[in-house]
């Protein structure tokens, strides 16, 4: 086993006990990074007062170092605690006029059309959601969306990798395609930051991402880039005192009274994904979770799921289940697989199935999986 493949759950403070599968949903942070954080909450905790003195310096090296992992311009790059709100920052930062229409997909994030939904009440809009199959290949995927997009359009909103799918869409032909029909685009890069290389670049209006899921960075900790024609409308959620300050990533540093030290300390993991030479890895851990899904899906007699484009860590396994259960049972479910199958896993449904979504992170290794095949199927 070679030392990029070797998984290294040392590095984390993971219960040993657990299959942890789940990365995708919460992250995990390495302890070298968690002991970074501590010494700044200590620090802070020595002296308050000299400890926000210093937030303001700290903040813009962090972001700095942040924006360089996205290769993206820092001057258009704010820090934000979630993708879901840089989503809303951007939201609020366009023109929806009465009339007009936010669309979507059917793999968006809930929250991301709970917050489409929020506008376009506000505003007199309307929210259309494209339906796209998970067999859809790019082409098909620009065909279908680039059809609900008219001069009404006041906003697409489009995953980079979506959450309940783990499908990867074609963002640099989509934005391309709204630039000729002059529709603002957001991207929601929520789990793009680690697994796609540069997820920024592709010329979105808006696009936002999080740091605490694959970069594992400490909650909550994400990144919103803002193309220059948008900067000066583009205000963070809290009004703070840099509400008048013209520079984008100075206006979102200091939302008052704040926990910095998860921002702070984002970048110690960053180092850590460079040690464990990510980009090898992450090619690794592809393999790992390829077969891995494929060793459970056999246990439970089902199938992984056909995603023409799948993110690189994460696959979806059919479950056994005689329809879609409710959320309540949903969540039961999972409690039970966790409290007697030691395992963390995550539900999703689409289409009328239900997949548990599976992840691998450098933590994982081919024995996960095999585990998770020997116990799951007790349940079902």
């Amino acid at each position: 086993m070679t030392a990029f493949s070797a998984p290294r759950p040392d590095l984390w403070s993971l219960d040993p006990g657990v299959l942890h599968l789940n990365h995708g949903s919460y992250g995990a942070v390495p302890r070298r990074t968690l002991e970074v954080m501590a010494a700044l909450r200590a620090e802070t905790e020595a002296n308050p007062m000299r400890w926000f003195r210093s937030v303001g310096d700290r903040l813009t090296a962090s972001r700095l170092e942040l924006a360089a992992f996205l290769r993206t311009d820092p001057a258009g790059f704010a820090l934000v605690p979630n993708a879901s709100a840089g989503v809303t920052a951007a939201l609020a930062a366009l023109p929806i006029h009465p009339g007009s229409r936010i669309v979507l997909t059917n793999h968006a994030y809930g929250a991301v059309l709970y917050a489409a939904e929020r506008f376009a009440r506000a505003n007199q809009a309307e929210v259309a959601v494209v339906n796209v199959p998970l067999e859809a290949d790019d082409a098909t995927v620009v065909a279908m969306i680039g059809a609900a997009l008219d001069d009404r359009t006041a906003a697409l909103i489009v995953d980079q990798i979506s959450s309940a799918t783990a499908m990867v869409f074609p963002i640099r032909q989509l934005v391309e395609l709204c630039k000729t029909l002059d529709v603002p685009t957001i991207v929601d890069g929520a789990h793009a930051p680690a697994l796609i290389d540069a997820p920024a670049e592709d010329g979105a209006d808006f696009w936002t991402g999080n740091f605490h899921k694959w970069p594992a960075s400490p909650r909550a900790t994400a990144g919103l880039v803002v193309a220059e024609k948008w900067r000066t409308e583009t205000l963070p959620l809290i009004v703070s005192w840099s509400e008048y300050d013209e520079r984008l990533p100075e206006r979102f540093d200091m939302q008052g009274t704040f926990d910095y030290a998860p921002w702070i300390a984002a970048p110690e993991s960053l180092r850590v994904l460079e040690e464990l030479d990510w980009p090898r890895r992450r090619m690794h851990l592809s393999g790992v979770i390829d077969e891995g899904a494929k060793i459970v899906a056999k246990a439970l007699g089902t199938s992984v799921a056909e995603v023409a484009h799948p993110a690189a860590t994460m696959r979806l396994v059919e479950l056994p289940f005689d329809g879609v259960p409710s959320p309540e049972a949903g969540e039961a479910f999972k409690i039970r697989v966790s409290r007697d199958l030691k395992a963390e896993i995550t539900l999703t449904a689409f289409d009328g199935r239900v997949f548990t979504r599976l992840s691998a992170h450098a933590y994982n290794g081919p024995k996960d999986y095999e585990l998770l095949a020997e116990r799951l199927p007790t349940l079902l």
